[in-house]
């Protein structure tokens, strides 16, 4: 850190935002930490470097769900059944699902059965019975980019049929060789409309034997899904698929809090009660693996336990309902906007960094916030997720100020940009992210990220008062900043430029202030 601020300050530039993981968990960090922050800090000073620490993870939550793993938002399961059988009370799918030929055992010729649709059969998709996990034979991919050059898909789909608001699992055994794109390959579940309903990245190998991925996802408001599994944007080497399953489950990373009740009800209405009629539910490895915050996206869901004494009969129908929280990509964890306890959560890390690193300013991390206005918490409220939004960024400005009335403050522009990520059902948001901007005071610098729309959200964030940093580069050509800055001219209120890096790349750092600011 001491080096690279140096190469800045030679470079010329100003200030540096700090995006510290563990500026989440200051209460747990050991002391040493503190020792090397003052040396930071120590150093910036004597260059004349300002540090702004990037606080309030709204979107990328996981730090501050380590704190408390319940307080990511939750999606619903509305009365799926379970039935009492020795003991416990056991998920029952209503009714049934599966995929049809999912171990691939059924082709004519290179065709499997089952699949209402198959890529370039006979050119990439083929029936191979010499390799394959188990059974007779599995679905090889190979020749992708020579089968379709322009676009390198090659993908098998079916639609199953589904009940609504239902948690399903998707599970799928894959292997490779020398498959050159691996990053490719994943699974699609998608809405009749074409919405996605699941976003996980597999980390599948350019070389691996059998290896077993999971997808999980809930089927919201639909009756049907379409499952697709394959490969966008292939090109050489080979890849296996075997054993597909498509299964109903239920209390996977369930939520327990006040926002996301659990009920257990009667197929008459009778409302059971939990420590009496059932022992209190837990998913002992909800948002814990590796550690707090982190979610797996899938294990072994818990079941129903009945005690002794319990008013529910063997063999009874029950009709559950909670709530659970899916991950996004690579592990990605969206905090709840409703919950208190998660404000007295960013207000102990606001405080605590403010105490340790004295900053100038502050930059809230509200940024591709994905899953929103699902848990009764929310919902509750009668406000869209627009509304909702605009509330929780207006209650963290008035945090700062309450504790730096000077602070300059810094914010990401996507979820509060229009022509970005302010829009309707954005991912796994339930409803309209538009109007979340009025949250914003004009004294909020927006650090803009989206160049795609640079001639028209620059302008917008103008008229509304806003001053902006062009946060340019992500690890591409250092040179494209002076195309962002030729566009802002006439742009009033562009007052700077910010190197931003996803990879930690930092070999451009001067050219690409010599590009910017020609030093």
């Amino acid at each position: 850190m001491q080096s690279l601020m140096r190469r800045a300050k030679a470079a010329g530039y100003n200030g540096v935002m700090l995006a510290d993981y563990k500026f989440n968990i200051l209460d747990r960090v050991p002391d040493a930490y503190f020792v090397h922050l003052e040396a930071v800090k120590r150093t910036a000073k004597e260059l004349g470097l300002a540090i702004y620490p990037a606080v309030f993870p709204i979107g990328y939550s996981n730090g501050l769900l380590a704190h408390n793993p319940n307080l990511a938002e939750g999606i619903p399961v509305r009365d799926a059944l379970y039935v009492v059988k020795g003991g416990e009370a056991r998920l029952a799918p209503d009714p049934p699902v599966r995929l049809q030929g999912g171990d691939f055992e059924t082709a004519q010729g290179d065709r499997f059965t089952g699949w209402e649709f198959q890529d370039d059969i006979g050119k990439s998709t083929f029936s191979d019975s010499a390799v394959r996990r188990q059974g007779e034979r599995s679905l090889r991919m190979e020749g992708i980019g020579a089968a379709n050059p322009q676009h390198g898909n090659c993908r098998v789909m079916q639609r199953v049929r589904v009940s609504p608001f239902r948690q399903m699992h998707l599970s799928v055994w894959i292997k490779t060789d020398q498959f050159e794109t691996p990053g490719s390959v994943r699974a699609a579940i998608l809405t009749p409309d074409g919405r996605s309903l699941c976003f996980n990245n597999w980390q599948v190998q350019r070389t691996q034997d059998w290896t077993q991925y999971h997808a999980v996802f809930n089927t919201l408001d639909n009756r049907e899904a379409l499952i697709y599994l394959g490969v966008w944007g292939g090109r050489g080497g080979r890849l296996w698929w075997d054993d597909a399953r498509l299964e109903e489950v239920g209390l996977l990373n369930l939520l327990r809090r006040p926002g996301c009740p659990l009920t257990v009800k009667g197929e008459d209405g009778t409302l059971y009660e939990e420590g009496r009629d059932f022992a209190p539910v837990r998913d002992e490895r909800m948002g814990v693996i590796p550690w707090p915050g982190e979610y797996t996206v899938y294990h072994e869901p818990p079941t129903i336990r009945i005690p002794a004494g319990s008013r529910l009969q063997e063999g009874q129908r029950l009709r559950v309902s909670f709530y659970h929280t899916v991950t996004i990509y690579d592990g990605q964890a969206v905090s709840c906007l409703s919950e208190p306890e998660v404000y007295a959560i960013l207000k102990d890390q606001l405080e605590r960094v403010r105490k340790a690193a004295q900053p100038p300013g502050y930059f809230m991390s509200h940024d591709e916030m994905r899953i929103a206005n699902w848990c009764e918490a929310c919902r509750k409220r009668g406000l869209t997720p627009g509304q909702l939004l605009a509330d929780n960024v207006r209650r963290c400005v008035e945090m700062i100020r309450a504790l730096d009335p000077k602070a300059e403050i810094f914010v990401w522009s996507d979820m509060f940009d229009p022509f970005h990520n302010a829009v309707n059902h954005y991912y796994l948001v339930n409803g309209d992210l538009a109007k979340s901007w009025e949250g914003l005071p004009k004294e909020a610098v927006i650090v803009n990220w989206h160049f795609d729309r640079r001639k028209e959200n620059m302008p917008w964030f103008a008229q509304r008062g806003h001053r902006q940093i062009l946060a340019g580069y992500y690890d591409g050509d250092p040179q494209s900043i002076r195309v962002w800055l030729e566009d802002a001219k006439g742009v009033p209120g562009i007052v700077g430029v910010m190197y931003t890096t996803w990879q930690n790349r930092y070999d451009d750092l001067e050219a690409f202030a010599k590009a910017a600011w020609g030093e």
